[in-house]
């Protein structure tokens, strides 16, 4: 990142679809090597970028930023050296290997937007464009046919099938609405829709020869059944059935499995309501803890750690790393 500021690295983590979580030091207590201001970016595979404080810190910030990036929820974040009561509005962290001081950092997650590309050039694509931009959505158009790589409305290549949240064709017929749902469907688009009456609807899926779980996955007559007749009435109506099935698997979306290497003895797992991308952890093992100050590490290719009868044992800094490595027995594995 040399020459480039956190602003700028976020720009352009923002302008990628990159999801990552920005956090800045709100409040610092002496002796802290942080200062109010500093700031950094947690990105989904654990690394960070800037400065919020020295290893340990560093090291709860990861764990809580990498949660949040599963909850989509922002958090102000209080280390303390010593244990603390609840406080409203905070989540508190004993923090022993800190240098005495505490730290308060405001975690928030940076999500890309959902990516909405609509085919054809009929009003509903018009009304598709002003009401998902108004609601914030990034809607691409095409309108050419799928495959000869027409530009969008403004000019500019499309965003690929394989990014967006949700595809919808509404040219009635003007383009190939095959190869448009066939390519949707094989880049795994999470909402497939078509606009077209029930009978064209299923005329079009019939030649298609879907099998009966890629059929249903495309929705036709697309978007929820609110009555609607004009342009502006059908795009709520789809970008409406977008927000409700969008919703539930957010809601619900289950902490992803994380599974230790064949045969190896696994440390415990973390116990309160923390969920760690799979994406972030090392060799396959989950976060766990620091045996020397007890505190929860998410294990990455930087993180220090020592091996022991075959068992990776995860450190939030080099000097718990050293006191172990000094005296292991003192030190059993939880």
């Amino acid at each position: 990142m040399a020459g480039t500021t956190i602003v700028d690295r976020a720009e352009a983590l923002r302008s990628q679809r990159v999801p990552f979580v920005h956090a800045r030091v709100v409040l610092a207590e002496r002796p802290t090597s942080a200062k109010p201001g500093d700031e950094a970016l947690v990105l989904a595979d654990g690394s960070i970028e800037g400065f919020v404080g020295g290893s340990c810190a560093e090291s709860t910030v990861r764990l809580h930023g990498l949660a949040l990036l599963e909850r989509g929820e922002s958090e102000l974040l209080r280390i303390a050296p010593v244990a603390e009561p609840d406080q409203p509005g905070k989540t508190v962290v004993h923090n022993p290997c800190l240098s005495g001081g505490t730290l308060e950092i405001f975690l928030e997650p940076v999500l890309p937007v959902p990516l909405v590309r609509v085919h054809g050039r009929s009003p509903i694509v018009a009304a598709l464009e002003r009401v998902g931009r108004a609601m914030g959505y990034d809607v691409a158009a095409e309108t050419g046919a799928a495959g000869t790589g027409a530009a969008g409305t403004d000019g500019a290549a499309p965003a690929d099938s394989a990014l967006a949240d949700a595809v919808v064709v509404a040219a009635h017929g003007l383009i190939d609405e095959e190869a448009v749902l066939r390519a949707a469907l094989d880049a795994g688009v999470p909402y497939i829709a078509l606009v077209a009456s029930p009978r064209r609807g299923n005329a079009v899926l019939d030649a298609m020869g879907l099998a009966p779980e890629d059929r249903a996955r495309v929705k036709t007559p697309a978007g929820l059944d609110i009555g609607a007749r004009t342009s502006g009435e059908i795009a709520v109506s789809i970008l409406a059935e977008l927000v409700a099935r969008r919703a539930p698997q957010l809601a619900q979306a289950e902490p992803p499995t994380m599974h230790a290497p064949a045969g190896a003895r696994t440390l415990p797992l973390l116990t309160e309501e923390v969920a760690v991308p799979v994406a972030a952890v090392a060799d396959g093992a989950a976060a766990t803890i620091d045996p020397v100050c007890g505190m929860t590490v998410v294990p990455t290719d930087s993180t220090p750690h020592s091996e022991v009868d075959g068992v990776s044992v995860w450190f939030c800094c080099p000097g718990c790393k050293r006191a172990f490595d000094r005296e292991p027995g003192k030190y059993p594995l939880r």
